[in-house]
Parts: C-alpha cells; structure tokens; sequence
C-alpha cells in the first residue's frame, strides 16, 4: 500500500513529471492487479514478482517526483505510535485522493484508470486494503482525542507542503476522522 501511494502522489506531488508519470501509473496497474493475487496465493512467485515489479515503478516514481498529504499524514501517524507506514498509507490514502479529486481531478482520474477505477479511485484503494489487515485508525489502536494534534503535525510536513494545495490542519482533521 506504500508503493500504491507513491504512485498516487508522484502523479500530483510538486515534482512531478512525465517519467515519473509513466512509472507511477505502470505500478499502480500492477499493483492493483497482483496485490488481491498475492493475498488470495501467498506462495505464488509470479503473483509476487509482479507485485514487486509494481512497488519497484512506485519507487522509481517517487524518486523523480515527491512524496505528498498521504504521505505527510502516514507519518505523522506513525512516527507518534510506531505504526506501520504502508498500512497507514494505504487507511488514509483513500480520503487523501477524494481531497485532491478536487484540486487535481485529470491526475487522480489517471491513477483511477491505472487501477481500474476511473470514476472512484478512492473506492478502489479502500478494497485493496481491506484485502488483509486494519482500515481504520481506530483499530490501531490511535486514541481519537489525538486526531487535532496529529492533524497539526501532518501539516507541517514537507509531503503536505508539496501537496498540489496543502491542507490546513482542519482539514486534516477530517480526513483522519473519515478513516477513524
């Protein structure tokens, strides 16, 4: 869920550009079609050196662009509890991509296509990572009354600051309430 979020940032991250463009939307297609593969088939090496190939364009796409809100929000999240980054990033990237949908709808109705859901990429990242593991921040155990302090956190950070338009902490807020 990590690599899906970095193909999803590098598409709209200040930084951006055509090759990287290219690397995320070839890992988000990937990804998005092995990942159920592998978690219905653990042991299937194909299934997984597929879905390795799809985090590898993630981190080529990240590379020749930056990371973004998700990002800034998975880090703020888990650095405060030492929960894990790609769960994190795979719980609030879905109302992270609902936010830009209106800042930067052409892009994330790219990463849309690229994972089979042009018309609600959000919808798509909220099935994948229900494949295996927690949706919500709740079941991690994050205490509810630390959302306004975690959300002015995520908001200095250079992810939401290379967003296409940062969020305020208000507005963090909500998203981490959405996936409460």
């Amino acid at each position: 869920m990590n690599a899906l979020a970095h193909c999803a940032e590098a598409l709209y991250a200040q930084g951006h550009n055509p090759a990287a463009d290219e690397e995320a939307l070839a890992g988000a297609a990937l990804i998005s079609e092995w990942l159920p593969r592998v978690v219905a088939a653990p042991t299937d090496l194909n299934a997984r050196t597929e879905l390795l190939r799809g985090a590898c364009h993630g981190g080529a796409a990240l590379a020749g662009s930056m990371l973004a809100l998700a990002h800034a929000i998975a880090q703020a999240v888990g650095g405060a509890y030492g929960l894990p980054h790609g769960t994190l990033n795979g719980i609030v990237l879905a109302p992270v991509l609902r936010f830009n949908a209106a800042i930067v709808p052409d892009a994330v109705r790219r990463f849309g296509e690229a994972i089979g859901a042009p018309d609600d990429p959000a919808a798509r990242v909220e099935e994948l990572i229900a494949l295996a593991g927690p949706t919500r921040l709740s079941e991690l155990g994050v205490p509810e009354a630390d959302i306004r302090g975690l959300a002015a956190s995520a908001a200095g950070r250079g992810g939401n600051l290379a967003n296409p338009q940062p969020a305020s902490p208000e507005e963090i807020e909500e998203l981490l309430r959405a996936v409460f």
